[in-house]
């Protein structure tokens, strides 16, 4: 792993921003996979005002996001869907037909998983961005994930729902279950960039790094993976 420490938030998001910015211009049709949550939220102002500065473009790329929830329709506030289009794909250049972001709608979630599944085999990633939950997930592998494991319909764990309950009005709106791309699926990407923010992400940033690899620590197995960017702020990195 690289892992490279930055001063702050705002550090963090521009030099991933200027990662994901480098991959565009050395290859405009390159493939990303993308995550969501509140700590690529800068990244994506990043992009958005590099691509309204005309320095980058999206028209060429395909996209691949990690997960989405069960049980919310694709206009609902909090769905991953809405939050790609709220804040990166509305104000880029990147064609619809390009998107991809796992349907959870209908009742053959299986078959949602299989069609996503062997899109991503169909489409090797360039490079997958994450971030990393509390408890070390990345997507919706919770601990216990088998490292083999390719796209599924998870349930989330307590501690998951707890920490997304504030993007929510209350726990019981919390969705209890997604569709997620599996550590398999993350592996296969030619590279990987994740990022953490804050004293909260300092125990599993730690964890992920220094101790051991391990199904109970799912964002371990990225140690499998030859070509990892880590990016921390000090605060984030404290346990380091």
């Amino acid at each position: 792993m690289n892992v490279i420490i930055v001063n702050d938030y705002a550090e963090l998001s521009s030099t991933a921003g200027r990662m994901i910015a480098g991959l565009l211009h050395s290859k405009p049709a390159c493939t990303l996979g993308l995550a969501t949550g509140s700590t690529p939220l800068g990244t994506y102002q990043y992009l958005v005002q590099r691509y309204q500065a005309g320095e980058i473009s999206l028209r060429e790329a395909q996209t691949f996001n990690l997960d989405e929830y069960c049980g919310l329709p694709r206009s609902h506030p909090q769905s991953y869907y809405h939050f790609m289009y709220q804040n990166l794909f509305r104000h880029v250049d990147i064609r619809p037909d390009n998107i991809h972001i796992p349907c959870t709608e209908g009742d053959d979630l299986q078959t949602q998983c299989d069609s996503y599944n062997a899109l991503l085999h169909a489409t090797p990633l360039d490079l997958q961005l994450l971030g990393i939950g509390s408890n070390g997930h990345i997507g919706f592998c919770e601990p216990g994930t088998p490292f083999d494991q390719e796209t599924f319909h998870t349930r989330l764990s307590e501690s998951t729902r707890q920490d997304n309950q504030r993007f929510f009005a209350s726990l019981d709106e919390v969705p209890t279950t997604a569709i997620t791309m599996g550590i398999s699926n993350i592996l296969q990407a030619r590279s990987i960039l994740l990022i953490a923010s804050g004293k909260g992400k300092a125990q599993c940033i730690a964890d992920m790094i220094k101790g051991p690899i391990s199904e109970q620590m799912p964002a371990s197995a990225l140690r499998l993976h030859a070509d990892v960017t880590v990016i921390v702020d000090r605060d984030a990195a404290a346990l380091l």
